[in-house]
């Protein structure tokens, strides 16, 4: 495992472990969500979901948006994304 890799990992067991002292944004969340799609699967596979299911419609416009982007660039993103969370949202 690289060091990306390694970090990458503990950034998202951080992730799933987190109790932000104030509310993430919807758009710092898609982030987030979008980049670690990237990193761990690469571009968007499933299909587009309903124009009215306006969640997942919005998970899936922020992932496909990224389409192209190597998996290791999106796993740098991903940490970046969230090391600026954590200090925007402590």
């Amino acid at each position: 495992m690289s060091d990306l890799e390694k970090k990458f990992q503990e950034t998202a067991e951080y992730v799933r472990n987190w109790h932000p002292t104030k509310t993430v944004s919807n758009d710092d969340k898609l982030a987030g969500y979008a980049l670690f799609k990237q990193a761990t699967i690469g571009d968007c596979n499933i299909p587009a979901p309903g124009m009215f299911n306006f969640t997942e419609k919005a998970k899936w416009n922020a992932w496909n948006a990224l389409k192209g982007m190597s998996k290791e660039e999106a796993m740098q993103k991903y940490i970046d994304c969230i090391e600026a969370q954590k200090v925007k949202y402590a």
